[in-house]
């Protein structure tokens, strides 16, 4: 027996829902595993959060409880024994510095790439490709005697220099996708109404590569912040100069039967990342979801 099709508001309905609202147990099992993930990614950083403000007596006895033996001191203690204050202004400086100039060489050459159709274009992009397949640690020794030949072994300078090495391969690749997808029209009417590479950068090419610009700013930044084996050997353990990455494992040799003042250590460096992202998240998922549609 033939079924009636659906006609009317009903069958306008079912159109609205799309398949999957339409596939009843596969709908719930979606929902079960987006918030069973949701779940997995929230449950550490809450018992982080709230025992950064907890006594170790309270962390071991009701460690999800939030509001037993709350102390206030930890990050107090925190921040004087291990120096977190000096550390976290040494990290910006290296932080900021190094996005900045990662972003001043990435930018030109991204550019340069995406206008460039020829066999050398092409073999640079392949060599800054390759840039993925160098370890970390493979050029530690390199870098060590790089630095003493520069005269800026334990300086914070040389990693500002350094780390937008590491760098400029996802960069620079990231970047010129982005503004290849620049029609050319826009370019032609630009250089008609007389604009230099110069003005054809910044004018064109710029406001519509914004949310690729961002997205690489934000994933370098995260990426320098939490650099953490390079500043060891490079920079050393001084105070005045270490980071805070390489300041908070001396918080643990220091505050090792303290959990809870090992707690707000590791919150204190998680906040600016933290706001960083909060700040740009929307931009980030915008630019993500364009490339989606472009591709």
């Amino acid at each position: 027996m033939n079924r009636r099709p659906i006609r009317g508001p009903r069958a306008a309905r079912v159109r609205a829902r799309g398949p999957l609202q339409r596939s009843g147990p596969l709908k719930y099992l979606a929902h079960f595993g987006v918030w069973g993930y949701v779940v997995l990614l929230l449950v550490p950083v809450y018992y982080l959060v709230i025992s950064a403000f907890k006594s170790n007596t309270a962390i071991l006895n009701s460690p999800f409880n939030p509001f037993s033996g709350l102390v206030l001191s930890n990050f107090g203690t925190a921040m004087s024994d291990a120096g977190l204050g000096p550390a976290l202004v040494n990290q910006a400086y290296l932080t900021v510095g190094a996005s900045v100039l990662t972003l001043v060489l990435a930018v030109p050459a991204a550019f340069a790439l995406a206008r460039s159709n020829g066999r050398t274009a092409a073999l640079i992009e392949r060599t800054f490709a390759l840039g993925f397949l160098v370890p970390g640690f493979a050029a530690l020794v390199p870098t060590v005697l790089l630095a003493i030949w520069m005269g800026l072994f334990h300086t914070r300078e040389f990693m500002i220099i350094f780390l937008p090495a590491g760098a400029l391969p996802l960069s620079v690749i990231l970047l010129t996708q982005a503004m290849r997808t620049v029609p050319k029209e826009l370019e032609e009417s630009a250089v008609l109404d007389g604009a230099g590479s110069l003005r054809l950068m910044r004018s064109v090419y710029f406001p519509l590569v914004m949310p690729t610009l961002i997205v690489v700013a934000v994933l370098n930044f995260l990426g320098f912040w939490n650099e953490y084996f390079f500043s060891l050997v490079i920079i050393g353990p001084d105070k005045a100069l270490r980071t805070a990455q390489v300041a908070l494992p001396t918080l643990s040799m220091a505050q090792s039967a303290h959990y809870g003042v090992l707690a707000a250590g590791i919150v204190v460096t998680l906040i600016p990342v933290y706001v960083l992202y909060t700040f740009f998240a929307n931009k980030m998922e915008g630019a993500v979801l364009a490339g989606a549609l472009k591709g």
